[in-house]
């Protein structure tokens, strides 16, 4: 007996070893093969309990069979004795019913399901029940990710992904950067064909200068003209110099800057119906103009008046602006505009430029309405997200863009160093601006000696 004993304690000391190397050593392949199965059967086993505590059951009402005592008294001659009989009846009884459940599919991190509503829910229901969910499943975090008629889609985490992100800036496909990771743990991708626009709102210290380092990283080795609008006379983006083939540092030049790439636009479309061609991109190669990226640093600085003088020029630039990013897409001309403060008081024309930004990213702010103007047309639930952003995780934002939902993200770190090395190395690949053009102002290239 003590043998046995000894042999069984042997085996499941030997088979918890064995479980905790092949966690260890080969977490994939120990997720599909063991923890995704054992969480699985605890979502469908507790799925019920799970749903009653989140208030997602309905009560229905169903016929069944019930055996009722119904008493009976006996005869005088026999004593009040009580014969209890049994008679089975139908009843309609009510039933707490759970929302039906489809199947689990795992991903790297979790898994998704798919949740079939009851009549009257909504998906607004299971997105205020997805912490209580959460929680009961043991995981980071749920969302809804998914919508269609009569169904949502919940997609559970098992750990952050964005604690430690490490990811290649470089992609190697035109006009495409990979600046981070998403929560999903899939890569973040800016993909200015599909989505021409950003809008990029943070605080200081939010990790929005550093985005800005890793998109100017991933788009210095490729063939694309970077324009750089830096009002803070020009710190921010001075040491990107090599890699500009334009740079304004303050209002005046931002006009001339826009001027000449509103007319660039116009010259473009000449070029496109002459072909009959509804874009550059199906224009023929030899044809095709260089993309235009312009880089706006502090947005909030191009829409501020000290006074009335100022209307004018303000006015000029918004109208510039805007007209950039309307026209901008089938042209090969692209905005990324950075601010801390993006708010409906810095006049129309920032309301009418966001509008055109279809990609937007915020990291933590120091104001509501920030967030509001960055996300809050967007999506409600993206906008609490971001409102929810710690200050000590910089890079961590939330972006609404690409696949048309929103993710939390978060930035790989790129140091001032590295951009500038970058810069520097691709500067051969830098277009002269009145080659792009054909303009001659003389905020070019501030790194040569004529442009001082």
């Amino acid at each position: 007996m003590s043998d046995t004993l000894t042999l069984a304690l042997g085996a499941l000391a030997a088979g918890a070893v064995g479980l905790w190397a092949w966690r260890r050593w080969y977490p994939v392949s120990f997720w599909y093969g063991v923890g995704f199965p054992a969480r699985a059967a605890l979502v469908y086993l507790t799925w019920r309990h799970v749903a009653a505590g989140c208030g997602l059951t309905r009560h229905r009402r169903r016929w069944r069979w019930t055996l009722d005592a119904v008493p009976v008294v006996g005869s005088a001659a026999r004593g009040a004795a009580t014969v209890v009989e049994h008679k089975r009846r139908v009843r309609r009884v009510d039933v707490e019913r759970a929302p039906r459940l489809g199947v689990l599919r795992p991903t790297a991190l979790g898994w998704r399901l798919r949740v079939r509503l009851h009549d009257g829910q909504v998906p607004a229901d299971y997105e205020r029940a997805a912490e209580g969910i959460a929680h009961a499943w043991r995981v980071h975090s749920v969302r809804v990710v998914d919508v269609r008629p009569g169904v949502v889609t919940l997609w559970a985490t098992m750990r952050d992904p964005l604690t430690d992100v490490t990811v290649a800036c470089e992609t190697g496909e035109l006009l495409t950067v990979r600046p981070g990771k998403l929560d999903n743990g899939a890569d973040w991708v800016i993909d200015l064909r599909v989505v021409p626009h950003w809008l990029i709102a943070g605080a200081t210290q939010s990790g929005k200068s550093n985005l800005a380092n890793a998109v100017i990283k991933g788009l210095a080795p490729q063939p694309v003209a970077l324009v750089g609008f830096d009002l803070k006379g020009g710190v921010e983006f001075t040491p990107y110099a090599p890699r500009l083939s334009a740079l304004a540092t303050t209002r005046a030049e931002c006009v001339a800057l826009l001027g000449d790439l509103v007319a660039e636009l116009e010259a473009r479309m000449a070029v496109c119906r002459e072909h009959g061609a509804r874009n550059v991109w199906t224009l023929p190669e030899c044809l095709r103009p260089v993309p235009v990226v312009l880089l706006v640093d502090e947005v909030a600085e191009l829409f501020l008046m000290a006074d009335k003088s100022e209307k004018d020029q303000v006015a000029k630039t918004a109208t510039a602006l805007l007209r950039v990013a309307q026209l901008g897409r089938a042209f090969g001309v692209h905005l990324i505009v950075c601010g801390q403060r993006i708010g409906s008081d810095l006049g129309p024309g920032v309301t009418a430029l966001r509008a055109q930004l279809s990609g937007r990213v915020c990291h933590r702010v120091n104001d509501p309405e920030t967030a509001s103007m960055t996300l809050g047309d967007l999506d409600p639930a993206a906008l609490d997200a971001a409102r929810a952003i710690p200050a000590e995780t910089p890079g961590v934002c939330v972006l609404a863009g690409q696949d048309g939902s929103w993710h939390r993200a978060r930035s790989v770190f790129v140091s001032e160093a590295e951009a500038e090395q970058a810069a520097r190395d691709h500067a051969y690949l830098t277009p002269v601006w009145s080659e792009v053009t054909g303009s001659t102002v003389a905020v070019l290239r501030p790194d040569m000696p004529d442009a001082a």
